[in-house]
């Protein structure tokens, strides 16, 4: 851990595993929504597995900038079609929101309302806008502005997705500090000149979690919880 400068005006979260726990969410309404012998956790993880892929055809510029929603309804088809599930266009569609009700965890709505005391707080997340937004309603998350992907038409960890966000702000990025639980995150936005939060969540992806168990590198900061964040910023 290094000193902070003290200076972050902002204090920006990446929200799916950070703030949310995705994993748990998405099964549990994957158990609802199909079939009783499928595994929800397994087809919750091949789901996800397929996130960062997905990005990567508008990273490249393989494709036009594609909100959120539309590439995780795409993966959910994918998906479904290996676990040979059919299931009628309208349930789809409402398993896809499945990622608009994740739930928080249990540190995160006290830590990041500690935090609004003193720093503006809002997501610097993959998620599109409407996604966040339900998400916050859902989960009660306190944040002073939603921001996603759609605001910067950039997918994170290109640098356009966290300077453009720092611009919207109105903020340098010297006034602003990324709070993530993945390594890659954190470093992408260190070489923006952002600080950064390291935030443990070792089981995002459940007991056999191999990534991102501890810190990679000398990180502003690095914490248990959001809460434990919110004591070391005397919030």
């Amino acid at each position: 851990m290094t000193a902070g400068s003290g200076a972050s005006k902002a204090l920006l979260f990446d929200v799916f595993g950070t703030v949310v726990d995705w994993r748990t969410s998405v099964a549990a309404q994957c158990a609802v929504a199909l079939p009783p012998h499928v595994d929800s956790y397994a087809f919750a993880d091949r789901w996800r597995s397929l996130y960062q892929p997905a990005m990567e055809q508008v990273r490249s510029g393989a494709r036009d900038f594609t909100r959120l929603d539309d590439l995780h309804r795409e993966s959910l088809r994918t998906v479904l079609s290996e676990f040979e599930i059919t299931l009628p266009d309208e349930e789809v569609s409402a398993l896809n929101f499945a990622w608009h009700r994740l739930e928080p965890w249990p540190d995160s709505v006290d830590g990041i309302g500690r935090l609004k005391s003193r720093f503006i707080v809002a997501p610097l997340s993959n998620g599109n806008i409407s996604l966040l937004l339900d998400m916050a309603k859902n989960a009660g998350l306190p944040w002073d502005a939603i921001l996603g992907a759609e605001a910067a038409r950039a997918y994170k960890p290109t640098p356009e997705a966290y300077l453009r966000t720092a611009d919207i702000l109105g903020l340098a990025p010297h006034d602003c500090t990324m709070v993530a639980a993945h390594n890659s995150d954190l470093a992408a936005a260190r070489d923006c000149g952002f600080e950064t939060v390291f935030v443990r969540r070792p089981l995002e992806h459940g007991n056999a979690q191999a990534t991102d168990l501890a810190a990679e590198s000398d990180w502003t900061y690095c914490v248990d919880s959001i809460t434990d964040l919110a004591d070391l910023l005397g919030c």
